[in-house]
């Protein structure tokens, strides 16, 4: 089992993991796995390519991640949305987790860039601010 390409859909207490390998056909879907131990199930994996939704939550898994030689790419929603399924099996968290992997293949998709800690603290230092002086 190779996995090339793995979405994480992020969420407070249970994250859904979906990784395909070289063929695209479904390697890893786990819709549950608990916050606790996710930095363990992405440590046992070989390094891969993993997409999340960006989110301040999503800079901080994407430092863990990359010590662990995984490339990390972060996605606006916005751009990640149309590849969501609709109906029946709409929006779930293994149905976002499954959208992130395909929007992350894509070679139009772009791309956020990680921040760093000290980039996230002055962020939240200027939103602070900026909520003083209205």
């Amino acid at each position: 089992m190779t996995i090339v390409f793995l979405g994480i859909d992020l969420a407070k207490n249970v994250f859904a993991l979906h990784g395909v390998d070289q063929s695209g056909r479904a390697a890893l879907v786990r819709p549950l796995v608990r916050r606790d131990q996710l930095l363990e199930a992405i440590a046992k994996l070989p390094p891969c390519t993993i997409g999340m939704e960006a989110c301040s939550g999503a800079h901080h898994w994407a430092r863990l991640f990359e010590r662990f030689g995984h490339t990390v790419r972060l996605m606006a929603p916005k751009f990640v949305a149309p590849y969501r399924m609709s109906g029946r099996r709409g929006k779930n968290d293994a149905a976002d987790a499954a959208a992130i992997c395909e929007a992350l293949q894509r070679p139009a998709m772009r791309f956020v860039p990680v921040k760093t800690e000290l980039a996230q603290c002055r962020l939240a230092v200027h939103t602070v601010r900026e909520g003083w002086m209205r």
